[in-house]
Formats: structure tokens, sequence, C-alpha cells
């Protein structure tokens, strides 16, 4: 009985197979991702990312520079922090503010709907639900951009915000055949305050983004450049690319380097 007594105490304090143990049981799932599903993340399509990129590169700019900052000057390159604070609170309170006005101008739009032509109800209609959508996206984008220091996103959501958005809000102030009551003059105001100071701090915040990125761009390339052995500088010459704050000078043509524009959009 002693012994089928420390057999069975044995067998209850066996350690269970660990992790690694269980992973070489299939020898495929770590390299296929089925250990860790991945959430999916909603990111704008590469086409659009190009063209918001190239956008932004060309606007916001400064051709003003002359070269790269030295690194021992102040902080850490790719440690600073390019993100708008001030465009951060507004996005914040627009977030709220939102579902007010929305509310706001159904309530009136239903309480003179009887009295207003027809043109007008279309359009009042109409322009409820593409402000409806639109502010979906630019919020969205607002926030990514400006968290994530995002050029592309943050581009968008300064083109909505001047584009369509701000237009729009004017349009709803100032035209007196809609019949404007003291409420919606109110919201709309506000609404329009918000979309002003926003595509002012969203200006500021791609400038510096963009000169960042145009920075650090540079920077790598002349870092290959020292890495790069003295006796091949005549083919390394070959490649060198055009920097992006000296548009106006012509420099030979050559195949693009492997750190482009995109790769540090992407980051």
């Amino acid at each position: 009985m002693l012994a089928s007594l420390m057999t069975r105490q044995g067998a209850w304090s066996r350690p269970a197979p660990s992790a690694p143990a269980a992973g070489r049981l299939c020898p495929g799932c770590h390299s296929s991702g089925l250990d860790a599903p991945r959430p999916a993340s909603m990111a704008l399509p590469d086409p659009v990312r190009r063209r918001l990129g190239s956008f932004s590169r060309t606007v916001f700019s400064d051709s003003n520079r002359t070269g790269p900052e030295r690194r021992g000057s102040g902080g850490s390159l790719d440690n600073e922090i390019v993100s708008s604070l001030p465009l951060q609170m507004s996005l914040y309170f627009n977030l709220y503010f939102f579902p007010f006005w929305w509310v706001s101008s159904v309530v009136m739009l239903q309480l003179k709907y009887p009295v207003l032509p027809d043109y007008y109800k279309f359009i009042l209609v109409t322009v409820i639900v593409l402000v409806s959508l639109i502010e979906t996206i630019r919020l969205y984008l607002g926030y990514m951009g400006n968290l994530q220091e995002k050029v592309p996103e943050l581009a968008g959501f300064w083109l909505l915000s001047l584009l369509l958005q701000l237009p729009i809000i004017l349009f709803l102030l100032f035209n007196e055949g809609l019949k404007i009551q003291p409420l919606e003059r109110a919201v709309h105001i506000i609404f329009a305050l918000f979309l002003t100071f926003q595509v002012i701090a969203a200006f500021l915040a791609l400038k510096r983004m963009v000169n960042q990125l145009a920075v650090r761009f540079s920077l790598n390339e002349f870092d290959q450049l020292d890495d790069h052995p003295t006796s091949d500088y005549p083919t390394w010459e070959k490649k060198r690319v055009q920097v992006p704050w000296r548009v106006g000078q012509k420099f030979e043509e050559a195949p693009p380097s492997n750190t482009d524009w995109e790769s540090a959009l992407r980051a």
C-alpha cells in the first residue's frame, strides 16, 4: 500500500508541460502567427497615403532649411514629440460637442421644415447627412494623425476641415434663406470656431512633422555616407538622392535609395 501511495503522489506532483514543449508539438505555429492572433488595424489605403504624403511634402516642407540640424544641439531626434497638444484638446472637446450640434440641428430642422421651400428642405437634409459622415471620418483621421504622428492621416484631416467641413458650416451660418434660429446660429458659430482653430493648429503640426521627417531622412543618408568606404565614394555619389529641402537645385538622376519617404511615413 505504501508503494502505491508513493506512486500516486508522484503522479500528482508531476509538472505540466511548459510553453516551449507545447511549441515543439506544433513547429509551424509561431512562424505562421497562430499562437497570438493580431487585431486588424484600420488604415488608409496605400494609394491615398502616397498622394497625401506627396501633398504634405509639397505644401508643408520648409524650403528655407539649408541642411539637417546637428544631433548634439538638443534632444535626440527620434525621441522628439511633434504632436500638437492644442490640436488634441480641440479634437477632444469637438468630439463631445458634435452630438449636441447634431441634435440641435435636427430639432430645429423639424420645427421649421413646414415653412421651408422644397429645395431648402432637400439641401438641409443632405447637408446634415454629409456633415455627419465627414465629421466621423475627420475626427478619426485627426486622432490617428496627431497622436501617432502620421502625416497622411493628419493631411487628410486638414483637407477635410478646410475644403469641406468649414465651407458647409459657413453656408449654414450665413445663408438667411434657411430661416436660421438663435440656437442654430449659436451652435454653428461654435462649430466654425472649432474648425478654424483646428485648421491652423493642424497646419502648424503638419509643418513640424514634415520637417522632422526631412531631417531624419537626410541624417540617415549622411550616416550611410559616413559608413561607406572612402574608396567607393564615386560609386556612392551616383546613388545620391535629392534632399527634400533643396528642390530648386539639379542633382544627377539616380535610382532611389533604400531609405525613402514612404518608409519614413509608415514609421
